[in-house]
């Protein structure tokens, strides 16, 4: 017998026209949101405005463009992601390291200069997990972060309304770029448009970008080992040509962050929308690097063949995210 929270869900969504296939997917998680926060009882008026969002989202999809801005009315959905992730958060335990760094990327902002964080992504709700432990101390930065967002949390319909709440720049991961085959062009087009905006903004100033050059979530291996995805060079690459021909001071710095518990991805990689959640109660971590000479990092510049070169610094700066990573057991304990 469903809970009352459940029942309640379940209607909004049958309203919705929401197909069967979905709607067993979507009960599933609120079941095991619903579980994840006991004894605590379910913030159950953010809960269905956000299940309301989802059924919009099945009548009307909205269409990302390649830079999506926050929306923050009629419906403020900056803060109904926050108020709906705040819960799963075990705040107590959870930590923040590189504070240091934290305040120098702040205080490049105020200059109207950048910051590009080279991140390792575990989950689709790293935005407002991020958000969520930064927003006491950086309130700012928590805010006006901008994401590098994959094509399944601008189109799957549970995703979309966390989305809605994030400035994004919309881009197609490799790993999508030809599915299906006949949208490859266009997707191509999508993308080269995305990085002609985000250097525009990244020519204005003052902007913060999150980018995972894994170009996914980290997943656990065979042995059932949770693994850190390596890093594309050519992403990195990329990301670093944007921050020298930016006209405004652009710094590099890593990001390694632990949020898995949350809501892990599901074990294989699925490219239909529609994929299994499963969400609990689990503290969070974040660690900021110190700037990263991007030149001296790895001893990338002693090689002369560019494809090596290029190889050398994405993984110095892969070792860098996992050493840092390494940490957060420690500070778990």
């Amino acid at each position: 017998m469903l809970s009352p929270f459940l029942q309640a869900v379940k209607t909004d969504l049958r309203q919705a026209g929401c197909p069967q296939e979905l709607l067993d997917t979507f009960l599933g998680f609120c079941s095991s949101y619903e579980a994840a926060i006991v004894p605590k009882e379910p913030p159950l008026a953010t809960f269905r405005t956000f299940m309301q969002a989802v059924a919009s989202q099945l009548q009307r999809p909205h269409n990302f463009g390649p830079y999506h801005q926050a929306e923050r009315a009629p419906v403020d959905y900056y803060q109904l992601g926050l108020d709906f992730i705040s819960p799963l958060i075990d705040f107590s335990h959870s930590r923040v390291l590189g504070k240091e760094a934290l305040i120098n990327i702040s205080e490049a902002l105020k200059r109207k200069e950048n910051a590009i964080l080279l991140a390792n992504h575990q989950t689709e709700i790293d935005p407002q997990i991020i958000s969520l432990l930064l927003e006491k101390e950086h309130p700012r930065l928590a805010e006006e972060m901008i994401f590098v967002a994959g094509h399944r949390v601008v189109t799957d319909p549970l995703a979309i309304p966390l989305s809605l709440g994030r400035n994004l720049i919309c881009i197609y991961s490799k790993r999508h770029i030809d599915h299906p085959p006949e949208k490859r062009s266009e997707k191509l087009q999508h993308n080269q448009l995305a990085m002609k905006v985000l250097q525009e903004l990244l020519n204005e100033g003052g902007k913060c970008i999150y980018i995972a050059p894994s170009g996914g979530r980290d997943r656990k291996d065979e042995n059932g080992q949770l693994q850190i995805a390596p890093f594309d060079p050519q992403a990195v690459e990329m990301f670093y040509l944007l921050a020298q021909r930016s006209s405004q001071p652009t710094h590099m710095h890593t990001l390694a962050l632990k949020t898995y518990e949350l809501l892990p991805p599901p074990e294989g990689i699925k490219v239909e929308i529609g994929e299994t959640r499963k969400t609990s109660f689990a503290p969070c971590f974040l660690s900021f690097s110190a700037p990263i000479d991007m030149e001296q990092v790895g001893n990338a510049h002693e090689i002369r063949d560019k494809k090596e070169r290029r190889q050398v610094r994405a993984d110095a700066l892969y070792r860098q995210v996992v050493s840092d990573y390494s940490q957060f057991e420690i500070n778990s304990l």
